[in-house]
């Protein structure tokens, strides 16, 4: 997010409520991209255009503070010193991070306090369908592409959570867009109605963008072949809970691998936890792109491509499974065709896999997993989409409220 100002009205409401301001963030190059400013009880403070502002990394260890470039001459937020020794994930202290762009910006407390949370929204959403924690609050929703699970999943949250939703869908056609508009300028537009901004996007980097450009939080809900950060965040979740570890689990990524989002942000995230290995089984017209390949690598994480699905499948414990996607291809139909169809999850897959293994999938399939397997207690794909509701339900609440 950009700058903000210190008050906010809340929708639907008579009165104003104080929100806690933000100090706005840069994104720079490379892995460690996104520098995420604190925002811990800040204060308005004038700011000169030769102050610079300390940055708080959260995405690598150790934590560092790292400067970066001027500042526009305007009213900024300067944030006080975070005490790093004592950063509690305790309730009523600022979430740590101010928009939800890329997997890197998590480290593995922070995943797994994210994962409490998550757990008690579980039990909100369960046990108080009445929940008025994101009373006031205004969600909207801006989809460039197509999304079943992911749009309803966060209007569910919200509305569980007791907000409210603006939404839109197929903004690349029935917005402003399709007049071309800027999405700086749609950005600033719809941060105007709201008080947080959930984005699909069909290109890689659009999120950043419009972190860049908004004084309010923006969730990157999947942009291009790029990242899915909350998809990723939801996939580790259940794995979590499927296999009840993350460390020294075995994890075969299945499918189109040059053009899934879904797959790149999970690979960043399993980088975080120890002695996992991971299995890239694809056909070779959309293999893992070496940047993938590279930072795994530095991360000391094992990886190994193979083509026989039915060795990896006995290997691992879960076999995360996607579509090969058309619209990545554009007009070569042919290599769509060559790809389409390689690999697919079975009852013969099944007969070979452990017993305690899971099978996953981001949703929606086509043929590569049959109807069949859904019956087999160890096809987690629609219990991984349900858990996209108890994560998101918690971003909401930790982007907007805090712990």
């Amino acid at each position: 997010m950009a700058s903000s100002s210190s008050f906010s009205m809340c929708a639907f409401h008579s009165t104003c409520t104080p929100k806690v301001p933000n100090c706005s963030k840069e994104f720079m190059d490379g892995h460690s991209s996104l520098f995420i400013r604190q925002s811990l009880h800040s204060k308005l403070m004038p700011l000169s255009t030769n102050l610079k502002r300390s940055r708080f990394l959260i995405n690598e260890k150790p934590l560092q503070w790292e400067q970066t470039a001027k500042l526009p001459q305007r009213n900024r937020i300067l944030p006080h010193a975070l005490d790093i020794e004592n950063a509690p994930f305790s309730v009523g202290n600022k979430f740590q991070l101010d928009d939800i762009i890329e997997a890197q910006q998590f480290d593995r407390e922070t995943l797994s306090a994210i994962f409490e949370v998550a757990r008690e929204m579980e039990k909100v959403q369960k046990n108080s369908p009445g929940s008025q924690i994101l009373k006031g609050y205004l969600m909207a929703t801006l989809f460039y592409e197509p999304s079943t699970r992911t749009r309803l999943s966060f209007e569910s949250a919200m509305k569980r959570l007791g907000g409210e939703v603006l939404t839109t869908e197929n903004a690349r056609e029935f917005s402003s867009a399709a007049k071309g508009e800027t999405l700086e300028d749609t950005i600033r537009t719809v941060e105007g109605y709201s008080d947080i901004i959930v984005m699909r996007h069909f290109e890689s980097g659009a999120a950043r963008r419009a972190a860049v450009t908004a004084d309010i939080p923006i969730i990157n809900a999947g942009d291009g072949p790029g990242q899915h950060p909350t998809q990723a965040l939801l996939d580790v979740y259940t794995i979590e809970r499927e296999i009840g570890r993350l460390d020294g689990i075995k994890v075969g990524l299945v499918g189109d691998l040059a053009n899934g989002r879904t797959v790149r942000s999970l690979a960043y995230l399993l980088a975080k936890y120890q002695d996992v290995k991971i299995y890239f089984v694809c056909p070779d017209v959309v293999k893992m792109k070496d940047d993938i390949k590279d930072y795994l690598a530095s991360k000391g994480v094992e990886w190994e491509e193979s083509a026989d699905l039915m060795e990896v499948a006995s290997k691992c414990d879960v076999v995360y499974q996607t579509r090969i996607q058309r619209e990545r291809f554009g007009e070569r139909v042919d290599l769509y065709e060559e790809a389409r169809g390689k690999y697919i999850v079975d009852q013969n897959v099944l007969d070979v896999m452990q017993k305690h293994a899971v099978v996953m999938h981001p949703l929606p399939r086509l043929d590569e997993i049959t109807v069949d397997v859904d019956v087999d207690p160890r096809a987690a794909y629609f219990r991984q989409a349900k858990n996209g509701l108890y994560i998101r339900m918690a971003l909401l609440k930790l982007l907007l409220v805090g712990w």
